[in-house]
This record gives structure tokens, C-alpha cells and sequence, in this order.
């Protein structure tokens, strides 16, 4: 299996000490400064509501929904909704009114791919490699001294040495090692882990054990075990897919490592389709992100075409140049032979996982590789629909499935007492989910953001920084090294 997240190496540590010592690396666009004078209460009228409430019609028309400061308080006809008399009023004309998208699984490197998710309707994102600058952010955007998502983050990776390690990876081998460092992500204030493939069973297994003391959530990459030669088709991994199955993990994390680690890499329906019905019995969560391997398969269809697409500037820019021989690698492959096979095997596993009644929430690895903040969730919407699901079931994995999931319980619908994250759109997303590419209104936490405020996001989503970017990677391998 070859991993999509990028290493960090020399020619990096000279760009993120340089970054470090820019003072041009503290600021961030204009696009997310605090709305000040924000009213109390905004009542949005005439919509197609698709609240994604258990048990509620799909689609409500001519439906209003009032928020005050940041709850929605009341949704129904709009003359029968109590109404503070300074409340904003926003006429819906007819659009679709849905709520704001939760991606599961991304990296955030710096401030302007906030920008990126708001701009496509992504009011939440859950951050999957931890770095120092990231609690600090998610206290800013709660306070609303900076505008974003919802945000939240694991600690950094915890990893074993092995062909999968990379420098941004907090590595343990012993179970000592283990518990200190679940103990110091505790002590930081983290509150859920993430683990990596090449974790030794010693170490796996003292991690689980710390993170269950702590009351702290697992989720990540299955661990393997020390890869020897002749895994895994000679031979089987130290750690089985199965013995991970009733750990407690929180989410285990795309689709293409189950098919590697629980299927050794086989692309086999049968066996597949066995080990979805074992992985629904367990009462796992699986984040897909179909996404990190289907555009890998686009830039080599393309020649490296796909990675000059529109949006693709906004991906940050130190993680471009750190990509670079990715970006040439996958450009030169001929992907018939083994990527388009398992590209379509992938899809193919997603939809038995989905029939077998394992819950799926939507990823889309943004912020690695060429996978666009924001925009690549709607890709991955559109390639659960590929695979099967309805655009109905696809729009659930980024709303009301992903909530809960991600211990959001007020997130994911449009209900009174809910958060107000909410997503317009002129098309409709039921009967074609690539409508969420193009919202004329998006709300997060109760402040409304029209047409223009999201054309100054999109803008602002390409003023990308590597020097902030490079200070904080820097903070993080400081923090890093000095790890006993």
C-alpha cells in the first residue's frame, strides 16, 4: 500500500526554520476576521428544508427556519415562527436549505483552508494529525475571534518505526514509550489519539490501555505489527485486521487500508464482503475517504494534469513542494494495471460495508496530496454516490451520521436546539450531490454569510502562507524532538 500523506524531510526542516523566523507568518486573510455587529437573530425563508432528521420528510417545502445567536430556535412556515423584531430576514427563494457539511477527515496546515471549507457549505472538520498551533485555533473559532468551521483534532500520530513512518510522526516502540506519550497528548489537552500502521503490538496495546484510563478516543489506521519481508502475501501481518475489530476504536480510517490490512491486499468481493458483516457485528465506524486514492488515479490518468485544476491553489503550499516527487511519481504511473482495479474495488468495498450496515462519515484527506480544503468533500460525496449510496445516504456521511460520530450530537441537522451550521444551495443535492459544489449561503455557529462574503472566502482561500505554515511543522518537530 503506498501512502498518500507526505514525509518531512531536510529540504523541509529548511523550510520550516525559515518559516519560523518570518514575522509575515502570523497574520491570516481579512475574509475570516470576527463578525462584530452580527444580529441576534436571522430568520431564512422560503427554503426546500432537508433537515436530515430521523423520521422527518425528506424535503419540507416552503419551510423558514429562525436561529438566535448561534442555535436554531424554530423551523416551520414562516408566519408561524415567533420572530424577534430586529431579526435578519434572508428570502431562500425556493433554494435548498441542508446542513452545514462535517468532514471527517483532513489537515489543516494553516488559517486561509478555513476559508476553503466555508466557501463549500463544510462547517466542521475533524483534524487527524495534531500539531501545537491547532487547540489554540479551535479556541479562537469557538470565541469567534477568527471565523471558521467547527474544529476539532487528534494529537499528533503515533507511529513505530517502518516503512510508513514519517517525521511528523510521534514514534514509540515500548509500551513505555506508549503510555508516556498518550500521557503527555492527555496532559496537552487532547482528547482522542490517533495510531498508524506500523505500530508494534507492545506499543499498540499500551496505548489502548492508557487511552482507556484517560477517557480518551482511538481512532487512525488499523495496526499491523513490525512488517517483515513476504507480508502480506506470503504471509500474515503480526497484527490481525480481526484482533482489532473489538479494540473500541472511535473510527478506523479508509477503505484501501481495509482492503490492505483485512484483506492483505486482495482484491476479493467474496472475502470482502465476509469481512464487512464482521466489521458491522463490532460496531465500528469507517471513515472511506475514497477520495485519496481515486485522485492519485486522476493525476496518472492525466499525465499530471488534474494537479493544475481549478482550486488546486489553494492546497497548501508547503505541502506542495514537500509533495513534489509525489506529484512526479504519480504523474508518470500507467494506472491500468493496478491502480484503476483497485480504484474500482474500493467503491466496490464502500458499498458492502454501507448494505452490510456498517456506519460510513465522509473524509476527504484535505490538506494532503492535491485534495482541495472544501471542495474535496464534495468529491468524496460524489464518489459514495458512484459506489452505490443514494445522494440521500452520501449527504447523511457529512451531516446527520458524521455528528454523533465525531461527538457533535448537535451537529448533522436542522432541529430546534441544534447548532446553527447551515448550507444554501440553488440546486438540489438529493437528486444530484454535485449541487453542494456551489452554496449562495452558508451559517456557522449563527453567523449568515451571503454570495459576497463567500467569493471573498474563495479568495481568501488562496492566500496560503508556507512561512505560517513552516513555523508551525516546525513547532511541531521541536516539540517532537524534545520527547523523551
Amino acid at each position: 500500500m503506498r501512502l498518500k500523506t507526505i514525509g518531512l524531510g531536510a529540504a523541509a526542516v529548511l523550510v520550516v526554520a525559515v518559516g519560523a523566523l518570518a514575522i509575515a507568518s502570523t497574520g491570516y486573510p481579512r475574509a475570516l476576521g470576527p463578525r462584530k455587529e452580527a444580529p441576534t437573530a436571522t430568520r431564512i425563508d422560503n427554503v426546500r428544508l432537508v433537515s436530515m432528521r430521523p423520521g422527518a420528510p425528506a424535503v419540507q417545502l416552503g419551510h423558514s427556519v429562525l436561529v438566535e445567536g448561534d442555535r436554531i430556535t424554530a423551523i416551520g412556515p414562516a408566519p408561524a415562527l415567533p420572530t424577534p423584531p430586529d431579526a435578519r430576514i434572508v428570502d431562500g427563494g425556493g433554494q435548498t436549505l441542508l446542513p452545514g457539511l462535517i468532514d471527517a477527515h483532513v489537515h489543516v496546515w494553516d488559517e486561509s483552508e478555513l476559508a476553503g471549507y466555508l466557501a463549500h457549505g463544510v462547517t466542521s472538520v475533524r483534524n487527524m494529525s495534531g500539531m501545537p498551533f491547532h487547540q489554540p485555533l479551535a479556541a479562537r473559532i469557538a470565541g469567534g475571534r477568527i471565523l471558521g468551521p467547527d474544529l476539532l483534532t487528534t494529537g499528533p500520530i503515533l507511529n513505530s518505526p517502518g516503512p510508513n513512518e514519517q517525521a511528523n510522526h510521534q514514534l514509540v516502540t515500548t509500551a513505555e514509550e506508549a503510555r508516556a506519550a498518550v500521557q503527555r497528548q492527555h496532559a496537552a489537552g487532547y482528547r482522542t489519539v490517533k495510531v498508524y500502521s506500523n505500530l508494534t503490538r507492545e506499543a499498540y496495546e499500551a496505548i489502548l490501555a492508557t487511552a482507556r484510563e484517560l477517557d480518551m478516543t482511538v481512532v487512525g489506521h488499523t495496526p499491523e505489527g513490525i512488517r517483515e519481508a513476504g507480508m502480506p502475501a506470503d504471509k500474515p501481518f503480526n497484527i490481525a485486521f480481526e484482533e482489532v475489530l473489538d479494540d473500541g476504536f472511535g473510527t478506523i480510517e479508509h477503505v484501501e487500508s481495509i482492503v490492505w490490512h483485512g484483506l492483505r491486499d486482495r482484491l476479493d468481493a467474496e472475502a470482502m464482503r465476509a469481512l464487512a458483516q464482521e466489521i458491522a457485528a463490532a460496531d465500528v465506524t469507517v471513515t472511506p475517504t475514497l477520495i485519496a486514492h481515486a485522485n492519485l488515479v486522476r493525476v496518472a490518468e492525466s499525465g499530471g494534469a488534474y494537479l493544475e485544476r481549478a482550486g488546486a491553489e489553494t492546497v497548501n503550499p508547503l505541502v506542495r513542494r514537500l509533495d513534489a516527487s509525489t506529484y512526479d511519481y504519480w504523474s508518470d504511473v500507467d494506472p491500468a494495471a493496478r491502480e484503476e482495479p483497485r480504484r474500482a474495488f474500493y467503491r466496490e468495498a464502500t458499498l458492502m460495508l454501507h448494505e452490510a450496515g456498517v456506519p460510513l462519515i465522509a473524509g476527504s484527506d484535505a490538506g494532503i496530496f492535491t485534495n482541495i480544503p472544501g471542495l474535496a468533500l464534495i468529491e468524496e460525496l460524489k464518489l459514495l454516490v458512484r459506489a452505490g449510496l443514494t445522494p440521500q445516504e452520501a449527504l447523511a456521511t457529512a451531516t446527520a451520521t458524521a455528528g454523533p460520530a465525531l461527538g457533535l450530537p448537535d451537529r448533522g441537522q436542522i432541529a430546534p436546539g441544534m447548532a446553527a451550521n447551515l448550507v444554501l444551495t440553488p440546486g438540489d443535492p438529493l437528486a444530484d450531490i454535485a449541487a453542494l459544489e456551489t452554496p449562495s449561503g452558508v451559517m456557522v455557529r449563527g453567523v449568515w454569510l451571503d454570495e459576497t462574503d463567500l467569493a471573498d472566502l474563495r479568495q481568501a482561500a488562496t492566500q496560503t502562507s508556507e512561512l505560517r505554515s513552516g513555523r508551525r511543522v516546525a513547532e511541531l518537530l521541536l516539540a517532537l524532538r524534545q520527547t523523551p
